[in-house]
């Protein structure tokens, strides 16, 4: 299984327990040393670390090559790669900041689910894949995030319209949407009042440790899974109910 944004803070913890239940996990980022030292700490063998930037498209199929002939086939895409630019506010925000965050979050995440899609479809096996929102897709964001929240929503009716695309061929595609969950992206530049708000708003009381997201991606690549598609799954401790 392919892993992306397999360093970041949910993205680690979804890795390891991919590898905790015997899988091979291809993880995929940009920094080559933390590749190497995640993969180096998985449970298992046979991972592989593989630095891509995927907002360049050409490396889409030349990554999907390489997990069907070293990890003997591709059957699980979960795709976390993603960026994350926070301005004071909507006036702050650039043409630059639009297009970085759509082209990674939004763009590549397209092109990646269909390179993968495709590959599957062509093996004949079924397949997951699993793709990440945010609780922003649905409030539209805290903190100046609302060209993410933009990109997020737009990841939600991407995953509906492949996973009508999809289903056909036994080939599952769901979201998992996080609420707040400990990790750079989130902490990164965000006003403690507004932590503290989020922190409040939220029935479990406590912001996540990205572990407890990990569970949720693992269940919707499994068997058990096998009957839902085109789902958002909420994953916020009540912060967003529906």
């Amino acid at each position: 299984m392919v892993v992306t944004g397999a360093t970041g803070g949910i993205g680690r913890p979804v890795a390891e327990a991919f590898a905790a239940t015997g899988a091979k996990v291809m993880a995929v980022g940009r920094d080559h040393a933390k590749l190497e030292s995640l993969v180096a700490g998985l449970d298992g063998e046979g991972h592989i670390a593989v630095v891509a930037d995927l907002a360049d498209l050409e490396t889409h199929d030349r990554l999907v090559d390489r997990a069907l002939d070293e990890l003997g086939g591709l059957y699980v895409l979960t795709n976390l790669a993603a960026v994350l630019r926070r301005r004071d506010n909507i006036d702050d925000v650039t043409e630059e900041d639009w297009d970085n965050q759509h082209d990674l979050n939004l763009k590549a995440a397209f092109f990646l689910c269909r390179s993968a899609g495709r590959a599957m479809v062509e093996a004949g096996q079924g397949g997951r894949i699993v793709t990440f929102t945010s609780q922003s897709w649905w409030t539209g964001g805290f903190g100046g995030a609302v060209v993410y929240s933009a990109s997020k929503g737009g990841v939600v009716s991407m995953t509906r319209g492949l996973a009508r695309a999809y289903g056909p061929h036994r080939i599952t595609v769901n979201s998992v949407s996080p609420g707040q969950a400990h990790s750079n992206m989130l902490m990164t530049d965000l006003d403690p009042e507004v932590y503290e708000a989020m922190k409040a708003a939220t029935p479990l009381g406590y912001v996540a440790e990205p572990e407890e997201i990990a569970g949720t991606v693992v269940f919707l690549a499994s068997r058990h899974a096998g009957y839902i598609t085109g789902a958002t799954i909420n994953v916020s401790g009540g912060f967003l109910m529906y």
